[in-house]
Formats: structure tokens, C-alpha cells, sequence
């Protein structure tokens, strides 16, 4: 499009803005395309880095252009656009990729840019620098190849402000026809761009899809530690039952062998009196031995309930009205000590013992006889009764000795039977106990698992619905894009078109300096392809 060119679209009437005349180009291709919300202010705006100048360089321009009006980018408000742009950077260094972006900020809605280098009375090398940020501001966009670059001393340490070219320059930029037409281009370039880029944008959705991925990530960690947490407890479950099994196992036969030794050493030294308290002892220390062994299998089983972290109530202990009764023990049944003497046995003790009392009477009455016969007939039989008497007493003691001894056997054996049956007992207490524990435990645990396995359901399934959430953004964004996109591409095409970038090639015009017919005129600080 050519200046001063007018646009009628779909019978709407002709107008001379040139700005009403862009929106009219780009409604022809997109008319649903929203136009960009800019305020064009007749002002230039002067900007630039840090420690540049700027400030001196709006002083300048305000002293030797006062028609024109021109501004700090802190006297712009929100959605403000300028004329033009006087981008200033010191001659100390070239530009960097931070004053780049600031350019591209300054610039975004407004076609014309004028670089300037200041303090150019102190670094003689400014036409190095201006040379290399013509370069530097091509490479970074096409759009600012054909920046004019000026050089200024807008206050100088000796001499007079050095700020003729660019003043020329900035009038001659301000003078040109097309400045609305293409800042308006220009604008909508913009406006097109950040459109594209937000349809990518949302499209792609970086953003979206980070949290997608966290998302699933968070899913599958979920899923992960259920059935990690599930193999763990009923390992651990596993574990701790066994264990548990085996030491009470283990603690009853020990139990019940250290019974067996002591009651037997007890057996081996008992009288003939302490006989018949011997069954209440044994059965009292039973009983004690079943209490220990509860007890002591209460404690491995509540202790297993508390590693596994679930409360459960010992099958050895009931809860009624408040009060905790201990379950009833169970008993070992064991017959009485076989302690009644047996009428053969008493009969053959009895003659064993006469027998024995009878042969150690004779063997004493023949000594004795063969020394008392030669003294007196009375010694004789004082000697033989003596006899007699001893041989009586060695058959009482005889007979008492075996006696005892017997007792003691038969109390030696009982007191086996009644440990092995009470072995029998425990290990039944402890192999019962063990199984409702496990039992308990496995109910406790599957209780656990069935409200975690809720828990994590319902966390599931909040993620799957987030999920299936951002598939249908993501749908839509990229339907929008794929609708919207082509109007776009093709707006944006149109526009550039007009301002003569990619693909249009621009309309040749002469270099006012190509003739060099101004010789007379000092060397020019305007880095524009002359000598500067």
C-alpha cells in the first residue's frame, strides 16, 4: 500500500486516517481481529539504559525543538504510545542484550526509532561503537536495520552542546508523512504477534503441561506408596507373627524345662513330711508358669500390634462396664502322685528288708558268739538280743530307706508328666493366642487398608478429573489456534507487507548523501551510512 492510498471495505466509506485506513487492511482479512488498545500520544519518547544521558539529551531537544513535545519513559501512562522513539546509549560501550529488550519495550507500538550515542566528547571511538550497534540492533530484529544513528555531546564537560544532527534528525523523522500510517502498521504489528504468541502459547501450554506432568507424577507416586505401604504392613505383619511364634514357642519349652529341673531337684531332697505338700506346690508353681507365659505372650503381641501401628484389643483381656477382667487361664489336668503303696510291693519290701535285718543279725550273733562264749554264758545272750536288736533296726531303716527312695521315683516321674503336660498346655495357649492375634491383626490391617484405598481413590480421582481437564483446554486451545491462527498469519502478512519487511521488498529511494554535493559541510555525526 502506498501513501495516501485509501481503503473502502465491504461498502463502508472511504477515509483519509491513515490509522482508520490500517484498521480497514486488516478487517479486510480478519474481521473479528480486535484492534490494538494503544493511546498515540504526540510525544517522542527519549529512553535509553542506565548513566546514558537521557536526562540531558530531553533538555537538548526541548531547548532546540520546542514545537515537539518530549518525554521520559516515566511520563507515559499505562497503554501510552509515542510518536517516536530517541533511543540513547553511551559511546562507552556497545549495546548489550538488556538494552536490546529496553528497545524493544520503548518501541513496540511506534515505527520510529532514531539511535542516538552520547558523550561523544569523551569517547573519540563513537563511530566504532555506532558501527557495531547498527549491527548488533540488525541481527537482533530487521526492523531496526534502517535505524539512523546520530552522535550528541548533549552535556559536554568543555565546549558548546554538540546536538545539531540530531535535532535535524529528529525534525526530519517528525516531518515525514507516514509516520501515523506506519506506527498504526506498526501497532498492529505488535498486537499480532502477541496474539500468535499466546495461541502458541496456549496451545503448547508449558505451563499446563508442567502441571500435567506433575499431575501424573503425583498420581503415580500415590498409587506407588499405597501398594508399597500395603507390602510393607503385611510383610511387616508377617515378620512380627513369626517372630512372635517362634520366641513364645521357645519361652514356653524353656519355661517348662527349667519347671521340670527344679521340681525333680525338689523331689530328690524331700522328706518323708514335706511328701504330702509337694502336689500343692507343683500345681501352684504350674499355675504360675501358665500366668508368666500369658503374660509374657501378651506383651510379644502387643508389642507386634504397636510396631504394625494399628490399636487392637489382646484376646487375652476383655473391656466390660470400664474395667478390664483377665480372660480365664487354662488348667492343667493332672492326676495326683501315685504315692499309695501296692500290697505286693509293700510284702516283697518287707521280706527283702527282714531278709537283709535277719542275715546282718546272724552274721553279728556268730562275731559276737565267738567272743562272749569263753566269758559268760550272760554275755551270750545279752549279745545274741543285741543282735536281734540291730538286725530289727537294720530292717526298719531298710525298709524306710527303700521306702522314701520309692516315693521319691514316683514323684521324680510325676513330676515329668505334669511338666509335660504342661508344655502341652502352653504351647496350645501361645499357638492360640498367636492365631487371634494374627487374625485380629490381618482384620485391623484390612480395615487400614480399605480406608486408605479410599483415600487414595478419591485422590485419584480428583487427579483424573484435573486431568481430563487440562486434555480439554489443551483441545481447545488448540482447535482456537488452528481456526484463529491462518487469520492471523494472514493479518500479520499484510501488515509487514505494508511496512515493507520479510518478503516485500521496500521502495527504492535516493541516499540524499550518494551525490556528496554537500562537501562544504562539516563531517556529519549522523551514523546513517555517512561519515560520522
Amino acid at each position: 500500500m502506498v501513501a495516501g492510498r485509501r481503503v473502502a471495505v465491504r461498502g463502508s466509506p472511504v477515509s483519509d486516517d491513515p490509522a482508520a485506513q490500517v484498521d480497514a487492511l486488516v478487517a479486510a482479512v480478519g474481521p473479528r481481529l480486535e484492534a490494538p488498545a494503544i493511546n498515540r500520544r504526540d510525544v517522542v519518547l527519549v529512553t535509553g539504559p542506565w548513566l546514558a544521558g537521557v536526562t540531558a539529551v530531553v533538555a537538548a531537544l526541548r531547548e532546540r525543538l520546542p514545537q515537539h513535545k518530549f518525554v521520559e519513559s516515566t511520563e507515559l501512562g499505562p497503554g501510552d504510545a509515542p510518536i517516536a522513539v530517541a533511543f540513547v546509549v553511551s559511546a562507552a560501550a556497545t549495546l548489550t542484550a538488556s538494552d536490546c529488550t529496553l528497545l524493544d519495550a520503548a518501541a513496540e507500538h511506534t515505527d520510529t526509532v532514531i539511535g542516538v550515542v552520547s558523550k561523544i566528547d569523551v569517547h573519540l571511538n563513537w563511530p566504532e561503537v555506532v558501527a557495531a550497534n547498527r549491527d548488533i540492533l540488525a541481527a537482533h530484529a530487521t526492523r531496526y536495520g534502517q535505524v539512523p544513528w546520530v552522535g550528541v555531546a548533549a552535556l559536554p564537560d568543555l565546549g558548546e552542546p554538540i546536538v545539531d544532527d540530531l535535532v535535524e534528525t529528529v525534525a526530519a523523522r517528525l516531518a515525514e508523512p507516514e509516520i501515523p500510517r506506519r506506527n498504526r502498521l506498526r501497532a498492529w504489528e505488535s498486537r499480532l504477534e502477541t496474539v500468535a504468541r499466546r495461541m502458541d502459547r496456549d496451545a503448547e501450554g508449558a505451563g499446563r503441561r508442567a502441571r500435567v506432568d506433575g499431575l501424573r507424577e503425583e498420581r503415580s507416586t500415590a498409587l506407588r506408596q499405597r501398594r508399597q505401604a500395603k507390602t510393607e504392613r503385611t510383610i511387616t505383619l508377617r515378620g512380627q507373627i513369626q517372630q512372635a511364634r517362634v520366641q513364645l514357642s521357645y519361652f514356653a519349652r524353656n519355661r517348662c524345662s527349667s519347671l521340670r529341673t527344679e521340681l525333680q531337684e525338689d523331689a530328690a531332697g524331700l522328706s518323708r513330711r514335706k511328701m504330702a505338700g509337694f502336689e500343692a506346690y507343683t500345681r501352684g508353681r504350674v499355675d504360675e508358669v501358665v500366668a508368666e507365659v500369658s503374660a509374657g505372650t501378651n506383651a510379644q503381641l502387643a508389642d507386634a500390634a504397636q510396631v504394625l501401628g494399628v490399636p487392637v484389643t489382646l484376646p487375652a483381656s476383655k473391656v466390660a462396664e470400664n474395667t478390664v477382667t483377665t480372660e480365664k487361664l487354662p488348667t492343667v489336668d493332672v492326676p495326683p502322685p501315685p504315692l499309695k503303696s501296692r500290697r505286693q510291693e509293700t510284702w516283697l519290701m518287707m521280706l527283702l528288708g527282714a531278709g537283709f535285718g535277719l542275715g546282718v543279725a546272724l552274721t553279728l550273733s556268730r562275731l559276737v558268739g565267738g567272743l562272749v562264749a569263753r566269758l559268760s554264758p550272760a554275755l551270750a545272750i545279752a549279745g545274741a538280743a543285741a543282735c536281734v536288736a540291730i538286725g530289727l533296726a537294720v530292717t526298719f531303716v531298710v525298709i524306710h530307706i527303700r521306702g522314701l527312695l520309692r516315693d521319691r521315683a514316683l514323684l521324680d516321674r510325676w513330676a515329668g508328666e505334669v511338666t509335660s503336660s504342661l508344655q502341652s498346655v502352653v504351647e496350645e495357649l501361645v499357638a492360640t493366642r498367636v492365631l487371634a492375634a494374627e487374625s485380629m491383626l490381618s482384620s485391623a490391617l484390612i480395615a487400614r487398608d480399605d480406608a486408605e484405598n479410599a483415600q487414595v481413590a478419591d485422590q485419584v480421582s480428583g487427579i483424573d478429573s484435573e486431568l481430563r481437564e487440562y486434555a480439554i483446554a489443551a483441545a481447545r486451545a488448540a482447535a482456537v489456534r488452528d481456526r484463529e491462527m491462518p487469520t492471523v498469519k494472514a493479518a500479520l502478512d499484510a501488515v509487514r507487507a505494508e511496512l515493507g519487511e520479510p518478503g516485500i521488498p521496500p521502495p527504492e529511494s535516493p541516499d540524499p548523501d550518494a551525490d556528496g554535493g554537500d562537501t562544504d559541510k562539516p563531517a556529519s555525526r549522523s551514523a546513517n551510512g555517512d561519515d560520522s
